[in-house]
């Protein structure tokens, strides 16, 4: 049976996570639901993109993924199901979908628009096409295979012979800035070279291998699980200690 993960801007304090979870059960006592986040900032795409984005591929193939951020409200926008690195994902058309992955989807669906606006579409509108396909449906049979959709682009890394430049893409829970720079790319052009990492007024020459290597209220800078460039305070909040959020640029020159 296919999993089930639930992605969302709900909270924890009112009643809509229940509702999905008690919806879901009643129709499948042994479905197994997964919660990634509904901590998801108030209708952030680019904070639910990242969130669900880092955790799908450790999914089985065939999860089906409910991302319910900024699902109600926009209007004259449907909901969809998609198809895409061999997992599912049922989210509105506000952009999102192009910055959960670099592939194209495999298939892309408009699921049917009631004849009532939802005022809980997450409920209405995603939930069933879930058990549909937790049933065995195919993508394809649940509404209009459609070839244009809304989709945001992310912030691209420039890379030049001796320069790269990113931004901080996610500030997480802890203050620690994560950056769109990967690893790989750094590693291309640092072959043999000193370099020079300098964020906001701060400038680093090390990249550490772990946050143990730094004393507390010092310093780090690392690539994550994700492959990302990240710099934090070891038991401190670098965002606010540094001054620096979502957005703020990363500059690293090489030599």
């Amino acid at each position: 049976m296919a999993i089930i993960t639930l992605t969302s801007d709900f909270g924890e304090s009112d009643h809509y996570v229940g509702a999905l979870k008690g919806t879901i059960l009643s129709r499948n006592p042994s479905q197994v639901i997964v919660d990634i986040s509904h901590q998801i900032r108030h209708f952030d795409l680019a904070h639910g993109a990242f969130v669900l984005r880092s955790a799908f591929r450790l999914f089985p193939a065939g999860t089906i993924h409910i991302a319910a951020v900024d699902t109600a409200g926009n209007h004259g926008s449907g909901h969809l199901a998609v198809m895409m690195e061999n997992h599912y994902f049922l989210l509105a058309d506000h952009g999102m979908l192009g910055l959960l992955s670099e592939h194209e989807p495999e298939m892309v669906v408009e699921l049917p628009v009631k004849e009532k606006p939802s005022a809980f579409p997450a409920l209405e509108v995603l939930l069933p096409a879930a058990m549909e396909l937790v049933g065995g449906t195919s993508v394809n049979e649940l509404g209009e295979q459609i070839t244009h959709y809304k989709k945001m682009v992310g912030r691209q890394v420039r890379v030049l012979k001796d320069q790269l430049t990113g931004h901080v893409i996610r500030v997480d829970h802890y203050g620690n800035l994560i950056t769109n720079i990967l690893q790989q790319e750094f590693c291309k052009l640092s072959q043999g070279k000193t370099y020079a990492i300098a964020i906001g007024r701060e400038k680093f020459k090390r990249i550490n291998s772990g946050i143990d290597e730094v004393g507390s209220g010092d310093c780090f800078v690392i690539f994550n699980s994700l492959g990302l460039l990240e710099i934090g305070i070891n038991k401190g909040n670098a965002s606010e200690l540094l001054g620096l959020k979502f957005d703020s640029p990363v500059n690293i020159t090489f030599e």
